[in-house]
């Protein structure tokens, strides 16, 4: 066995029986990959026994390379769900695994903006794009994260099928679970326009949003469309695709939405996760009261 032969088990292990997303797929196979060129592994067994000294020293040297807590608390249970693997599959001792802890990760707060620059940003895309059908394609997606809280690979993934769209949509998220999100009129209308205008055919079966020579269409290009749209507007770099999401959440709590609502909204597993926006809103709130408060000034 060689270290591609593993690296290739690994892949199908992750995408077809752990059914994980492809850049979670390709994140875990580099993280593999690295550890089996530092200890020069070549098959399960040497995989498996991997010890905790092992994976220590690997992480220390990985943060040498500049890497932070995040991206060594991600690495470290990447490489854990890969030695567990490989423990599995020379049928060892389950629960004998390497133990080690992670660093501790700070939890930061979503960046949202506010809805005028929402509205900005969307009008700035479809101004900016060369054709006018791929300014209304990307002006149709970023109003599907604005306007109704869908993750950016979960309106990518949306099929012709959909259409016409109706009051309702139904969308595929993490772990293949599904939830009904409402549609505003004007998601509709965007979505309805950008249809009208593509000059790819959207038949059944086939991806809603299409590139530019009628493939699906890559996530990359849409970012680099905000990229772009942010910049000749002056906004910050935190004001990505992902913020026009984490906006609609904050906006909606700040409406008075309760957080079991947003978190079906979200597709959030667990409640949790949902409750870093009442951070969020405590934290405008508090700016709102230092900016008016007149002791404060």
């Amino acid at each position: 066995m060689s270290a591609a032969t593993l690296l290739a088990q690994w892949q199908d292990h992750l995408a077809l029986a752990r059914r994980r997303s492809p850049h979670t797929v390709r994140a875990y196979v580099a993280t593999a990959e690295r550890l089996l060129d530092a200890l020069a592994l070549e098959d399960w067994q040497q995989v498996a026994d991997v010890s905790t000294r092992d994976l220590r020293g690997h992480l220390a040297s990985r943060r040498l390379d500049g890497i932070g807590n995040v991206s060594a608390a991600r690495e470290l249970s990447a490489l854990k769900s890969f030695v567990a693997h490989a423990r599995e599959q020379v049928g060892a001792e389950s629960g004998t695994g390497p133990r080690l802890r992670g660093p501790r990760v700070k939890k930061g707060l979503p960046r949202p903006i506010t809805p005028d620059e929402a509205t900005g940003l969307v009008q700035m895309v479809a101004d900016m794009a060369q054709e006018g059908w791929t300014g209304k394609r990307d002006a149709a997606v970023l109003l599907l994260l604005y306007g109704a809280g869908l993750r950016i690979a979960e309106a990518l993934s949306l099929k012709a099928d959909a259409l016409p769209l109706d009051e309702t949509l139904v969308v595929t998220g993490k772990g293949n679970k599904q939830r009904v999100v409402p549609l505003i009129p004007v998601v509709r209308q965007a979505v309805s326009s950008y249809a009208a205008a593509c000059p790819h055919p959207l038949d059944r079966g086939t991806p809603l949003f299409r590139g530019e020579k009628g493939g699906p269409l890559n996530p990359g290009m849409v970012q680099k469309a905000m990229a772009s749209a942010r910049k000749a507007l002056g906004l910050p770099e935190t004001a990505t695709p992902h913020a026009l999401r984490h906006s609609f959440a904050t906006h909606l709590l700040g409406a008075g939405a309760d957080l079991r609502s947003l978190q079906e909204l979200l597709g959030h597993a667990s409640l949790g996760s949902t409750q870093i926006y009442t951070k969020v809103d405590a934290a405008r709130m508090l700016e709102a009261y230092r900016n008016a408060h007149p002791r404060e000034s």
